[in-house]
């Protein structure tokens, strides 16, 4: 079994990572930190490390100067479950679910999920099920379902959901093949472009502009991050567009948030003049939804010839799910996360994960992806897109291994979390949140910004 620093090199010299750089890297901490028998702690340290090496990566280019990083464990994956710690005013987190999501048994005596946070994914639920929006009634209807068949449906209505799977299960599927042909995290070059001179500035990424059009975790996580190293980012939202409001402020550190109506000619204007000044467009729509909209990756670089183009999806982007909504807890469910994670301990049906781990790992190797494409962009010019995906963030955690008696372990207490909790004020009142866990030696992590409300600010830079 990989060490985690034998991760890291794997990530870093994948992504065309100097090996001579992992030397600057200090890895603290031992496994099991959760109670998993996934490596979910390893997953978190170096997912983190990565993104932080490449923001010291960026820093050497810009200003000849090497500098340590260093990442511990237990930090890096008390980061990764950050919204539960987040205090607002004193108070924590609402329940993070609507009243009908989560695990029901159907017909066929298989499990499947519901994720109906946003309304419009709850109505789909129900108008397929035709029920009310009520727990009991929704598991009444469900038993005249088998799962695979009421997965289909509620996706072709617009619903969110998953059938758990075994992993066997889910190695079978075509969609399966397709991914594991596909790196972890892909960068391509997409067009031409002279290089990009680097802005003078004190931080890894200060005076590059980041647009972040990213709802929920993972993209939301991979703005973040950019912000804790010094990039401008504006996150670009809808005034009609769901959202989960303790989510929107545990991701909203550092950035900036506008509002932009992309269905209106004007919107996409506004849209378009942000793009051509801007360094990175990191975004989670569903493949091609942005494309309809005249923002597809070729035509960004059409717009903004050098532009990093960064795409989140839930199932990748080959296979027959690509165009598939997802989350993290329904990507858990039907890759084999839950059911394995249920027989390690010893449940009839679906575990989670201690943490929202693909999500949160995702994010990380999304800004790595993009600061690796962004320093390619400096030496090399081009136009990049950086590509990665929930489905194959949890194939390459899979792939690390279990912990044996890994479920054993204690849950980390507040005793544990608060050595990495830092007071901030923000939009919403005083902010109890977790500091970002890469420490660089000559330019730390930090946001500048406050979370704010979104729409806060005009949709300028």
């Amino acid at each position: 079994m990989q060490t985690p620093r034998e991760i890291l090199a794997d990530l870093w010299i994948s992504a065309g990572g100097e090996p001579a750089a992992l030397d600057a890297v200090t890895l603290t901490g031992e496994e099991p930190q959760l109670p998993s028998s996934f490596r979910v702690a390893a997953a978190a340290q170096a997912s983190i490390a990565a993104a932080g090496l490449a923001a010291a990566h960026i820093w050497k280019l810009r200003s000849g100067q090497g500098q340590d990083v260093a990442v511990d464990m237990r930090h890096a994956v008390v980061e990764c479950r950050s919204e539960r710690y987040l205090r607002v005013d004193g108070k924590p987190p609402p329940p993070a679910w609507d009243v009908i999501a989560g695990v029901y048994k159907t017909r066929d005596r298989r499990f499947v999920r519901l994720h109906t946070n946003f309304p419009h994914h709850r109505e789909a639920v129900c108008r397929v099920l035709n029920c009310k929006a009520e727990r009991d009634d929704v598991q009444a209807a469900l038993m005249q379902w088998d799962a695979e068949a009421f997965e289909t449906a509620a996706y072709a209505a617009g619903g969110v959901v998953a059938m758990m799977r075994s992993h066997d299960e889910w190695s079978d599927l075509p969609h399966a093949s397709a991914l594991a042909a596909l790196p972890l995290i892909t960068i391509e070059k997409i067009g031409e472009a002279a290089p990009k001179p680097w802005p003078a500035g004190d931080r890894p990424l200060a005076d590059l502009r980041v647009l972040d059009l990213s709802r929920v975790i993972a993209g939301p996580v991979a703005g973040r991050t950019l912000a804790a190293h010094g990039a401008d980012v504006l996150l670009i939202s809808g005034p009609d567009l769901p959202a989960i409001p303790w989510l929107t402020i545990d991701t909203g550190r550092g950035k900036l948030t506008s509002f932009v109506e992309l269905k209106s000619e004007q919107g996409r204007g506004v849209l378009r003049d942000l793009l051509a000044t801007a360094d990175i467009f990191s975004q989670g729509y569903r493949p091609r939804a942005l494309a309809n909209l005249g923002f597809s990756p070729e035509e960004a670089a059409r717009i903004n010839p050098g532009i990093v183009f960064a795409s989140l999806s839930a199932y990748g982007h080959a296979g027959p799910w690509a165009e598939r909504r997802g989350f993290d807890s329904l990507v858990q469910t039907t890759t084999g996360f839950n059911h394995a994670e249920g027989q390690a301990a010893g449940v009839d049906g679906p575990k989670e994960l201690p943490a929202q781990m693909l999500d949160h790992a995702t994010g990380y190797l999304m800004a790595f992806g993009a600061m690796m494409a962004k320093a390619r962009q400096g030496s090399e010019g081009g136009s990049w897109h950086v590509r990665v995906s929930l489905a194959q963030t949890g194939r390459w955690l899979w792939n690390l291994g279990r912990v044996a008696d890994g479920l054993k372990t204690e849950d980390l207490t507040g005793e544990a979390v608060s050595p990495f909790v830092e007071e901030v004020a923000s939009g919403f009142g005083p902010l109890r949140s977790i500091r970002h866990s890469a420490e660089l030696s000559k330019t730390p992590a930090f946001w500048v910004r406050p979370a704010m409300p979104l729409g806060s600010h005009p949709p300028q830079w």
